[in-house]
């Protein structure tokens, strides 16, 4: 039976997107049937950065230690580093520019820029090796990789197609970002008109097939998944408001930037829903739970949003009491399971605000469902109900047919902010994207009486350590690179504080000699840092198999859970 939260809400969006209303949804052609999109929402970013940034102005948009920049100073900076791409390193339409760079205020400009010069923005994670770096720049035939100077060292002696522009942080904008402005070009500098259909954004998704793939949006996709979340805002603010609890109209809402920009939760609801709610963002280079706490005093801070662990450790740090985290009412979680028990503690040790959970995936443009309040609290083992209004949920067999509520298959998402496929990769777009749309997550799952989701388990072979997805073929093919190696398996263990790590087992060739720290060590030097696993055992015998032939993961893991429990009450 649907709560009465559920209602009210549903009531509000009703509202909220009828004929006439802010929200009105048109029917749009996609996939051979219609889908519904906001009619207002602008066509592409472009025209969205323009729209937001002059009806904001002068209000605070990003802090970044003692600088702040305001929306309309945003806007223009963006605007003359466009120009800078465009007549200084010829960008057209199309073009997939590289961002590869840790979060900073200047992040925020170039990534604007390149869009408003036409470029697709290609988001490349800032924890890869340089080979997983300069793997990514080719995937997308970047003609130029944006990078700061980390970035840049990983990627010497590394083979990538394009130059390679290298920009800084720590510096006023015309200062870190003067490579991009030496050759010509500014605000003067005429931009091409772009619409919904032209290319927006890769972002790069470690799937069950190992090497990273890049997901590809247009503007239409990412623009109207940007405004299903502030629908969903706005949703909220007005049933508050209509209950008399409606946040002071004279604060601004205020929010950390504590993820990274490279993945869709940073991208598009922290940092492109900002533009329409007039959100100031408070950016952290590095998380640190004490340090968000003081900054949540000192900033005002309305909305928390991380990955489960991180509002987790602001409601069980030590120091919580020194500081006063009133302003903040939602503490929402992401990119990762929140354990169950997660939600009373928050709640309990934070008991003037709500914890929140969210749904969704790189190749929906983040949207998908969430989880709100006491909902949350009545259903804690739930990711919530379809993101109204552009959401579907299905649940469908191996067959593609949906299924009723209750039955478990495979969680799939359609809507108008899916991606549209997989940069240079046409079979695993076809995999994935079913020819009515349907999106499959590659997780397992259920629809209660009352559409709310519930993940049981993952079809995928994934690790999901603290947000970041981690391939276990990817990590198993890395280890079969060294010349000592007969066989490997990874797989992930629990942990309370990420979610889950990675760990595997590896088998010697005969007569060689192999420790778990040369090989961690072999590792480092070819995969990220956060793909490593945090334990190898080493075994001495062929490692079981199934009746296909493959290594029997599931027998393995099962028997080194218990190891793994031991070490963790008994490390050495």
């Amino acid at each position: 039976m649907a709560s009465e939260l559920d209602n009210a809400l549903n009531s509000v969006i009703d509202r909220l997107t009828a004929p006439g209303a802010p929200l009105e949804t048109v029917a749009f052609e996609r996939f051979g049937r219609t889908l519904p999109v906001l009619k207002n929402a602008p066509p592409t970013l472009v025209h969205y950065f323009a729209h937001f940034c002059a009806e904001q102005g002068d209000k605070p948009f990003l802090v970044e230690g003692d600088v702040r920049m305001s929306f309309a100073q945003v806007y223009a900076a963006a605007r003359v580093v466009a120009g800078g791409l465009v007549a200084g390193h010829g960008v057209r339409t199309g073009d997939r520019i590289g961002i590869a760079a840790r979060n900073s205020i200047n992040w925020i400009i170039a990534y604007m820029g390149v869009l408003m010069a036409g470029g697709c923005a290609t988001l490349l994670n800032g924890w890869w090796s340089g080979e997983e770096l300069s793997g990514g720049i080719d995937l997308a035939e970047c003609t130029i990789t944006l990078a700061d100077a980390q970035r840049a060292a990983r990627l010497e002696g590394q083979r990538y197609p394009g130059k390679l522009v290298v920009f800084g942080h720590d510096a006023d904008w015309r200062e870190g970002l003067a490579p991009l402005l030496a050759h010509g070009g500014d605000e003067s500098t005429p931009l091409p008109e772009l619409t919904g259909d032209d290319l927006a954004t890769i972002l790069y998704t470690s799937g069950s097939t190992g090497q990273s793939k890049g997901a590809w949006s247009d503007h239409r996709a990412v623009v109207q998944g940007t405004m299903n979340y502030a629908a969903q805002t706005l949703m909220v603010f007005t049933y508050l408001g209509e209950k008399g609890e409606a946040p002071d109209p004279s604060t601004q809402p205020a929010t950390l930037v504590n993820v990274p920009l490279f993945h869709v939760t940073g991208e598009v609801p922290l940092f492109l829903q900002s533009f329409a709610i007039g959100r100031k963002l408070v950016l952290m280079p590095k998380w640190n739970a004490e340090e968000a706490m003081r900054l949540i005093e000192k900033e005002r801070i309305t909305y928390f949003v991380g990955v489960p662990l991180m509002s987790f450790e602001i409601a069980t740090h030590p120091d919580r009491d020194k500081y006063d985290l009133s302003s903040c009412v939602s503490f929402a979680a992401g990119g990762a399971p929140r354990p169950i028990d997660h939600v009373t503690r928050i709640r309990e040790a934070l008991p003037h605000a709500f914890p929140l959970l969210g749904y969704g995936l790189t190749e929906t443009n983040g949207v998908g469902c969430g989880n709100f309040n006491e909902n949350y609290l009545a259903k804690p083992g739930s990711t919530g109900t379809a993101s109204r209004p552009l959401v579907e949920i299905g649940i469908l067999d191996d067959a593609g047919a949906t299924l009723p509520a209750g039955k478990v298959g495979e969680v799939s998402f359609r809507s108008i902010c899916n991606f549209l496929g997989y940069w240079n990769n046409t079979e695993a777009t076809k995999d994935a994207i079913m020819p009515d749309g349907f999106f499959r997550t590659g997780d397992l799952g259920y629809l209660d009486e009352d559409g709310y989701l519930f993940i049981v388990d993952r079809k995928k072979d994934i690790i999901i350590r603290g947000g970041e997805n981690i391939s276990c073929i990817e990590v198993e093919e890395a280890i079969y690179a060294h010349p000592k190696i007969a066989e490997a398996s990874v797989f992930g263990m629990p942990d309370e504080r990420f979610g889950e790590l990675p760990t595997g087992v590896y088998l010697a060739k005969e007569g060689e000699s192999l420790s778990e720290d040369d090989l961690r060590t072999f590792l480092q030097e070819h995969i990220a840092p956060f793909k490593v696993p945090v334990r190898l055992w080493q075994e001495h015998a062929t490692l079981p198999r199934l009746g296909t032939e493959k290594v029997d993961k599931r027998t393995l893991r099962a028997r080194y859970l218990t190891v793994w429990e031991s070490e963790l009450k008994n490390p050495a």
